[in-house]
């Protein structure tokens, strides 16, 4: 993969699709659908999802594609595969929360090692670099000239006052009775991939996700937790996530500063 040209195409594809979503999500009334699985569709993923898949199979035709928005190709059964959840958060979009993103990510033998989130909304954007680093860019965002960029690292976390993120719109008792375990500086809610990138920056220490997710979901914001010197683990063994699973669908896992005792009393 030519991570030089990766990192300029995400960046201008993730802004193009964040343009058109707003368009949507800023219009009077916008139509929504029900998938298969009881999930939400809009005509903003299903906008956002073609221009991204358009752009991303003329840059690299020879590379497997994975996006949510399209069935056939989660029949790809590559190790390094582009992935792509082109509005991640659409609960948060239905109800004009604000906390949706755009996630386009690269996995490579399993592991997820470039990546975009872009939050138009919150006018947010973090991203890995060519060299595998992680930074946010702040707006006004220029789809051909990259604006004020700055590197981002995982906090140094305190475990006897830990900053805790959590999930808007799937909170449950179960990650209640995790995180029950820890002592709490500060609890916050976020959607979508947010939560990866909150952890990313130093914002939050933890992110624990005890619940159903996809890859498409996680492997942007995964990108850039990596890069950014976080990790993100199994919640049942504390061994890395990986990808290319036959269905896509992620084991509970967790996201955190390696500084934060995954095992607490």
């Amino acid at each position: 993969m030519d991570y030089q040209k990766l990192e300029i195409v995400m960046r201008k594809l993730a802004l193009e699709a964040g343009d058109k979503i707003m368009e949507i999500y800023n219009s009077d009334d916008f139509e929504v659908k029900t998938k298969s699985d009881s999930s939400p569709v809009t005509e903003a993923d299903e906008a956002a999802d073609a221009l991204i898949s358009a752009g991303l199979r003329d840059a690299f035709p020879d590379v497997a594609l994975v996006t949510e928005e399209q069935a056939a190709t989660h029949s790809e059964s590559a190790m390094s595969f582009l992935i792509v959840d082109p509005l991640d958060g659409t609960k948060e979009f239905v109800n004009r929360r604000g906390d949706f993103t755009v996630n386009i990510g690269w996995v490579e033998d399993g592991v997820p090692v470039r990546g975009v989130v872009y939050a138009p909304a919150r006018d947010r954007m973090f991203y890995t670099r060519a060299d595998g680093s992680s930074v946010e860019e702040f707006g006004p965002f220029d789809k051909d000239t990259v604006g004020e960029v700055h590197d981002i690292r995982v906090a140094q976390a305190d475990n006897s006052a830990l900053r805790i993120v959590a999930s808007k719109s799937h909170r449950d008792q179960a990650t209640d009775d995790y995180l029950a375990k820890y002592t709490a500086a500060d609890t916050k809610s976020a959607g979508s991939s947010l939560k990866f990138c909150l952890v990313a920056t130093g914002e939050a220490d933890i992110y624990p996700r005890i619940g159903r997710t996809m890859e498409w979901d996680t492997a942007a914001g995964h990108a850039v937790v990596n890069g950014a010197g976080g990790k993100v683990v199994r919640f049942d063994t504390h061994e890395p996530l990986t990808y290319g699973k036959e269905d896509f669908a992620n084991p509970f896992f967790i996201v955190a500063s390696p500084t934060v005792d995954l095992k607490p009393a």
